[in-house]
């Protein structure tokens, strides 16, 4: 069996670090904290559950402090989480299973990342990270913010699912960091031309947003899901500015680096919808729904997307054009989706009403 080194960097991180540190501790087989500053209690908390805590020097780099953390590890694998992560009790019991049958041959192992976390429990986006490496092959931490490993070797993707559970308000220390390595001439990689962008968005600078945005889409070579994600945010910068004909011509840039993805036509769907465009509507919503959500995509996949949402979209949009049949019928399809769901259960009863007034009449 193999054995498994956790290696975390934290800061601040009282009211989150023990709910994660819960999750996994009688699973690996030495934990690793770095602290990068912390004021609070987080050090006094890890305390309860490893000794090997260990000061770093915040240097505006996050890559520089993971890799801090991995050179800590002794074990055979290296698994990473951030404070505000946990494992869900069905994925705890899978990374036991995987501890004791993974092949020594595996040098990285892919698990799911959700972000969000909807009533029934299920995940709003999915993505894959690299998340237990072989210490052997000495794995590097690259980027200064938004960082990530390039992995190579033998990769295998497992179905165990990292849950992302964030309590942080969003600041702009992530924009403060690009910032400054601009300003030492850094010159931007293409993925840190996206995530530049988005920091730009994040922070209200959307001129500059545009921009970085438009030089990442221009470029090839990245992930679909960054192509989708950066169009998405450029359709509702201009959508907000009322530019509609580029927030439209945004999304449709999307096809230039891959096949239509769901998240991309209900966004035109949209777009129709709200221009009373019906037919359009229906055609980019029905689209959306037959596209066969990716089993497995490294890149983020925003599950509803592909279901529920086009389903409920069609259900209005059908009713708009007067075919109470099909609107029924797309309804009847989003409560399989989500059972109990307030606004299909809304439009179940309305139906209810509508039909009950035709056999009356």
């Amino acid at each position: 069996m193999i054995t498994i080194s956790l290696c975390m960097i934290v800061k601040n991180e009282e009211d989150v670090i023990g709910r994660c540190l819960d999750c996994v501790k009688d699973i690996v087989d030495e934990i690793i904290i770095v602290d990068t500053g912390s004021t609070d209690r987080t050090k006094e908390i890890v305390s309860a559950y490893t000794s090997n805590i260990y000061n770093f020097e915040w240097i505006d780099d996050f890559s520089a402090a993971r890799n801090y953390s991995f050179s800590k590890a002794t074990k055979d694998y290296i698994m990473w989480l951030d404070a505000d992560d946990v494992l869900l009790p069905e994925d705890i019991i899978k990374l036991k299973n995987l501890k004791e049958n993974l092949s020594p041959s595996v040098d990285v192992v892919m698990m799911k990342y959700n972000l969000g976390v909807k009533e029934d429990g299920s995940p709003v986006c999915t993505y894959y990270r690299e998340r237990l490496l072989k210490r052997s092959k000495g794995f590097k931490w690259i980027g200064n913010v938004h960082e990530c490993i390039e992995v190579k070797g033998k990769i295998v993707t497992s179905d165990i699912a990292v849950t992302h559970k964030k309590k942080k308000v969003p600041t702009s220390r992530n924009l403060d960091i690009f910032e400054k390595l601009i300003k030492k001439g850094k010159k931007l990689s293409h993925r840190e031309l996206f995530y530049y962008a988005r920091e730009l968005h994040k922070n209200g600078r959307s001129d500059e947003a545009i921009k970085y945005y438009k030089k990442f889409l221009d470029k090839e070579g990245g992930l679909l899901s960054n192509y989708v994600d950066a169009c998405i945010d450029l359709y509702n910068i201009y959508k907000k500015r009322e530019e509609n004909k580029k927030a439209l011509k945004s999304l449709l840039r999307s096809f230039e680096h891959g096949a239509p993805r769901a998240e991309i036509c209900c966004m035109i769907g949209f777009y129709f919808k709200e221009q009373k465009d019906y037919a359009n509507a229906i055609f980019w919503f029905k689209l959306a729904y037959n596209i066969e959500k990716p089993k497995i995509s490294w890149g983020s996949i925003l599950h509803d997307f592909y279901d529920y949402i086009p389903c409920i979209e069609l259900c209005y949009c059908y009713f708009k054009t007067g075919n109470i049949k099909e609107a029924i019928k797309y309804n009847s399809i989003a409560e399989k989706i989500r059972p109990g769901d307030k606004l299909v259960m809304h439009n179940k009863k309305f139906f209810e009403d509508i039909l009950k007034k035709v056999v009356i009449k």
